[in-house]
Formats: C-alpha cells, sequence, structure tokens
C-alpha cells in the first residue's frame, strides 16, 4: 500500500472533490466507509447531495473556526491522506478500509486512540482500489495535532497491514533516494517531447561529471563545458563557496536552476568534495616506466568489491558500492555507441544502490575511483575484450551489492542492483559478442583441445559438458592455449577462475571462464625457478609429477586412468 499526504487551506474544495463523479471518471461510488465518530453524514448516501455536503463541510470545520476566532488556527488547516493498494491486491471490503482508515490517523497523530480531543476526520471511498482521508487538523482543545513525520509514520503502519491482511509487501525505502520528479515535471518533459524530466537528465549529468572530475575545479569546468546545460557557483558574502547549481539551457521558459541537493543526497557540494578529496593526488607517471593498464587496474578493483562487501567495516563496504556506481557513469564515456542504451539502463538502475543510511568512507575505495579517472584521460581501448572483462567483474558486484543490501533490510537498493544486473548482462553479452569470434579464430589444435577438457574435468568437473557445449568454448580454449604458452598452468588458472564465481547460475559458463582466464594471465607468469620448486615440493607431498608438455611447460601427469572423451566439435 502506498500513502500520500499533502495539506491544503479548503475543506470544501477537498470534499467536493473527493465526492465529484463528472470530472473524476473513477469516482464511480463515493462514500463515507469510517469518521471520527461514526456518525458523520454521508453526501454519498441521501436524496440531498448538496445539504448533506455542506453540513459535512460545516462539522469537519467546527474547531477550525473556533481556533480562527482566537488566532490559532493554521495556515493549511487541512490533512488529506490518500491510501492505495496493489492492484495484485484482493478488493477489500469497507470495514477492512475503515479499519485501516482509523489505523491511519492513529498512527500520524492525527486521531490517537483513545484521544477525545483529538481532530475531526472523514474516509471516502470512491474507487475499489484506494481510500481518501479528509480531516481537519485542530483539534478539540483547539491545538494543533501532532504530526510531524506523518508520511514515516503512516508507512510504517501500512508494512503492518500490508502483513496482517496478507496484501502486497511494498518495496519501501530509507529516505536516500533522490526525488521522484513532479508531475508538472513530467508533463513539462512529455510536452518538450523527452523521456526524462530535465530533473533526471541534469542528475545523469552530474553523475557523471562527478565520476570524471579529480577535482571540484575541474567537475565545475566540465559541467560548463556541455552543450545544454547551464552551472552557477553559489558563494557567501565572504567568497567562499557555498554550493552549485545547474539548469537545462534550452528550456523554452526560461532556466530551472536546481542545486545539487535537489538533484539528489549524494550531488550536494559536500558530498562531491568529501567523495574528490578521499582520492588524494593523483600518481603521475615516471618517464622511460611501463604504466599498469587503468582498464586491467579497474577490473581487478571491481574483482575485490565482493570480498570487501564479505567483511564487517559497513562504512567502506558503502564506499566501494559509491564508487562503483562512479565507475558504471563513467563507462558511457567510452564504451562504444552499441553498448551505451543498456549501460545507460545500468547505471541509472544503479544508482539508487549506491546510498543508504550508513555513512561511506571514501578513502577505501581510492583504487577503483583512481583507476577509473586514468581510464578516462586515455584514448578508448580498441580491444574490445577490456570493456568485456570489466563488465564481467561488474556483474559479480551487483550480486555481491545485492545479497550486501539485502543483508541490511534496504530493500529499494535490493531491487535496483537486481534491475541493474538485467541491463549489465545485456551489455556484457553485446560487448563481449566481437572479442569472442577474434577469440574463437585462434582456437588450439584438437589434441591441445583435448587436453583442455581433462583440465575441466579436475577443476569444474560438475560443469564439462555445459561448458564444451558453450558456444564460446572455442574461446576459451584459445585463451587456456595462450595462457599456457605465457607459463601459466591451465588446471590452476581454471580451478582459480571457477573459485572467483560460482557457474551455476552462469547463462555462459564458457564465456564467464574466458574472461577470468584472460583476466588471471595478464598477472605475470612462475619464473622457472618457481616452477620448479613447485614440482619439487609437489614430489616431496607425494603429488603426480609435473611433465613437461610439447611446449617445454610443466604440467600434472595424467594418471593412469584415461581422461573423459572429449566430443568432437
Amino acid at each position: 500500500m502506498i500513502a500520500k499526504i499533502s495539506g491544503g487551506t479548503d475543506t470544501a474544495g477537498l470534499i467536493r472533490y473527493l465526492f465529484d463523479t463528472k470530472k473524476a471518471k473513477d469516482h464511480t461510488d463515493p462514500h463515507l466507509v469510517a469518521s471520527w465518530d461514526g456518525f458523520a453524514p454521508d453526501p454519498g448516501r441521501t436524496d440531498d447531495f448538496e445539504a448533506t455536503k455542506r453540513l459535512l463541510v460545516a462539522d469537519l470545520d467546527l474547531h477550525v473556526k473556533q481556533a480562527r476566532r482566537l488566532g490559532r488556527a493554521p495556515e493549511k488547516h487541512t490533512w488529506h491522506c490518500s491510501i492505495r493498494a496493489a492492484e495484485s491486491d484482493r478488493h477489500l471490503s469497507d470495514d477492512e478500509w475503515a479499519d485501516i482508515a482509523r489505523r491511519v490517523v492513529a498512527a500520524t497523530g492525527i486521531a490517537p486512540e483513545g484521544d477525545p480531543d483529538s481532530c475531526r476526520w472523514v474516509a471516502v471511498r470512491h474507487a475499489p482500489d484506494h481510500i481518501h482521508i479528509a480531516a481537519t487538523k485542530v483539534r478539540a482543545d483547539l491545538r494543533t495535532a501532532r504530526h510531524w513525520n506523518d508520511y514515516l509514520t503512516a508507512d510504517r503502519e501500512l508494512a503492518a497491514i500490508e502483513k496482517e491482511y496478507g496484501l502486497f509487501q511494498v518495496v519501501r525505502g530509507d529516505r536516500t533516494a533522490a526525488k521522484r520528479p513532479t508531475r508538472a515535471e513530467q508533463e513539462k518533459a512529455r510536452r518538450a517531447g523527452h523521456d526524462t524530466t530535465a530533473r533526471e537528465r541534469l542528475r545523469a549529468t552530474v553523475r557523471t561529471a562527478v565520476a570524471a572530475a579529480s577535482t571540484m575545479e575541474e567537475f565545475v569546468d566540465m559541467l560548463s563545458r556541455l552543450d545544454g546545460v547551464l552551472v552557477e557557483v553559489v558563494h557567501f558574502p565572504s567568497g567562499d563557496v557555498r554550493g552549485y547549481k545547474v539548469a537545462v539551457a534550452d528550456d523554452a521558459q526560461g532556466p530551472i536552476w536546481y542545486s545539487g541537493s535537489k538533484l539528489a543526497p549524494d550531488l550536494s557540494l559536500p558530498k562531491i568534495q568529501e567523495r574528490l578529496a578521499s582520492m588524494g593526488p593523483q600518481p603521475i607517471g615516471q618517464s622511460g616506466t611501463r604504466r599498469p593498464n587503468p582498464w586491467h587496474q579497474a577490473t581487478a578493483a571491481a574483482e575485490r568489491i565482493p570480498h570487501h562487501l564479505d567483511q564487517a567495516d559497513d562504512e567502506a563496504s558503502q564506499a566501494h558500492l559509491a564508487a562503483f556506481g562512479e565507475a558504471l557513469d563513467a563507462l558511457l564515456l567510452v564504451t562504444p555507441q552499441a553498448v551505451r542504451p543498456q549501460l545507460r539502463e545500468a547505471a541509472s538502475a544503479f544508482e539508487r544502490a549506491t546510498r543508504s543510511r550508513i555513512h561511506a568512507e571514501h578513502h577505501h575505495a581510492r583504487a577503483l575511483r583512481g583507476a577509473v579517472r586514468t581510464m578516462l584521460r586515455e584514448p578508448a581501448p580498441k580491444d574490445g575484450a577490456v570493456l568485456a572483462m570489466f563488465l564481467d567483474a561488474a556483474i559479480l558486484v551487483v550480486i555481491a551489492a545485492a545479497r550486501w543490501h539485502r543483508l541490511h533490510h534496504h530493500d529499494q537498493q535490493v531491487a535496483a542492483a537486481r534491475e541493474t544486473l538485467i541491463h549489465l548482462q545485456a551489455a556484457s553479452g553485446q560487448a563481449a559478442a566481437a572479442p569472442l569470434a577474434t577469440l574463437a579464430q585462434r582456437r588450439p589444435p584438437q589434441p591441445i583441445v583435448d587436453r583442455h577438457i581433462w583440465h575441466l574435468h579436475q577443476a569444474v568437473p560438475d560443469h564439462v559438458e555445459q561448458v564444451t557445449e558453450d558456444p564460446a568454448f572455442g574461446a576459451l580454449t584459445a585463451a587456456l592455449a595462450e595462457a599456457e604458452a605465457a607459463g601459466h598452468d591451465p588446471e590452476q588458472l581454471l580451478q582459480r577462475a571457477a573459485d572467483q564465481r560460482a557457474l551455476d547460475d552462469a547463462d555462459s559458463p564458457a564465456r564467464v571462464l574466458t574472461w577470468r582466464i584472460q583476466r588471471l594471465s595478464t598477472r605475470p607468469a612462475p619464473s622457472a625457478r618457481a616452477r620448479a620448486a613447485q614440482a619439487r615440493s609437489t614430489v616431496r607431498s607425494g603429488s603426480a609429477p609435473q611433465l613437461p608438455d610439447a611446449a617445454g611447460h610443466t604440467s600434472a601427469a595424467i594418471p593412469t586412468s584415461q581422461p573423459p572423451q572429449a566430443r568432437r566439435r
């Protein structure tokens, strides 16, 4: 159930709307289901509608008029709460709606249970799936009702009602979500031919700028150079920076400015400054030294996030999720056009999963932020495999994020992570298609393929048939062959790849293993001395000896029992 609460100054106008059946087509049978004393006049159940409606308004306004004569009436004296059931819920009876109305007015402080001086109110039902509660906020003792945080108290009561009545349980938030666009903003966007409102477009733009900037000055400069965006820095009288505000430049009715905090809680100036300050100075590469690939660095940092989320440090976990959200925002600047729609949807969905009531200690996520900003300052990679590897790691992060939020009872964030996963998997499939096809063209000869199938039997015995039947199996064998040629042990790589991600729920286990193998094989292979020491250790422990293969690399000796016969492809 969803509650919407508002205030007003016109009791007669509110009652007129609730009982109207001409302009509002969904008002089919307006009538009272409950009231403050159970005997309020009901315009929907009388022959003289106008007279009864005037009588109801007079009764509701009785204490308001008394308080007004004493100068004690509030300016907005009406309280309006609509309560709507989910589409999947059964139709509740009038008695059930009456009970719900009484519980809500009691919980919000409009009419506390057992209080003889509580406010006057009525519950009107004019459609099967919802009711409206109209109340005046002056009590019988002429004091104004204490109804602070009424939305939260009503929402908590509705959550309990959903469980007791067996209704659909709405996903509830923790008041850290970005403000929803108003109906006026949505209508304005529709008239202008936009799918999203100005507030939503600006929020996405500012988030991307935050993900790309290293300093506050760079952040403001990026926004000022964007077409269609106006930015203004606000100062205190002393000259110190107070905040910033942005607007859409092409607004026909003139720019409507939004401060950062109006876009989202984490886009206020202090929040952005905190995130940028946590990065520290950017490292300067030394001449003559080989700089590490920032894509590999970003992927490695993302791979560590699920481990961080399993630790007890919630502040660090929240920081890693915020940094990962920035990474998704930044990807839109350096990815192929074909992948961007799904990535844009993924970044937009995960935005909700980057915030909670837990304060983020952003210095914990310095590695990922630094790698992403370095990545943005270099030419976009021609090798699509680096993007595919990052997205493979990103999928694990989102799965871990959903689990972490679920453990902390962050319902909206869990739903956001699940939605992100759908878009991210689609983007990963698109990004992986071309590099997988290129890699599959380098599939090794069949004897080497058979040997790698045997390695699969040792590393992932429960998934051998699923992997070998996967269209990406050819790319996996090529990745294993190239890793082996670089000095790596294929079976160990497969085991490590399988340990990093369970294959049970993978749509394409061979593709998952391929990117995992590629990532692991970018690290230096063990030296000849290290391999010899490992072989001596293995012999001492009684394990099978290490035998050189055709390429001169050591591999586990095949036991006397023959490996499973590979299916010829």
